[in-house]
């Protein structure tokens, strides 16, 4: 077998429809649009939404919830991650980033109260569970809120 006997398989190539041209070629007078209706006329182009004017799906359906414009996302520290940390050491937002335990400088950081650790650390967060400051303190550390 050569590179010129090489032929695409049966039903593989299809052959371009010629609209237009004439009524022998079984695509004239209408070009395959049928006769009249909006999909007949030239420049139609009907989005895959559109349902004729009837009240579209997305308006038909009922809206549930609340979305607060005002809401406050926080980056999730919980005791038991600041294991890593030796005892006595300063933790704020850059050394967790660095220790890559919350990903976003931006985003402000909350310590929550999962998990326990047996060392004193200095933490500096943007909000704090009660039950984590408890934690943090018992262990002879101390938790200090920044603002953000």
């Amino acid at each position: 077998m050569r590179l010129d006997e090489l032929k695409p398989p049966k039903g593989a190539k299809k052959k371009k429809k010629r609209v237009g041209c004439g009524t022998g070629s079984g695509h004239g007078k209408t070009s395959c649009r049928g006769h009249k209706g909006q999909k007949a006329r030239s420049g139609s182009s009907i989005p895959a939404w559109f349902e004729g004017g009837q009240m579209p799906l997305q308006r038909r359906l009922p809206k549930r919830g609340f979305n607060n414009p005002f809401r406050k996302v926080y980056q999730v520290v919980n005791v038991k991650d600041l294991s890593r940390f030796p005892a006595g050491a300063e933790v704020t937002v850059e050394s967790l980033l660095e220790a890559r335990i919350v990903r976003k400088k931006t985003l402000p950081v909350k310590l929550l109260g999962a998990g326990d650790i047996d060392r004193p650390l200095k933490v500096a967060v943007h909000a704090c569970a009660k039950k984590a400051k408890e934690i943090v303190e018992r262990a002879g550390g101390e938790v200090r809120i920044i603002p953000s």
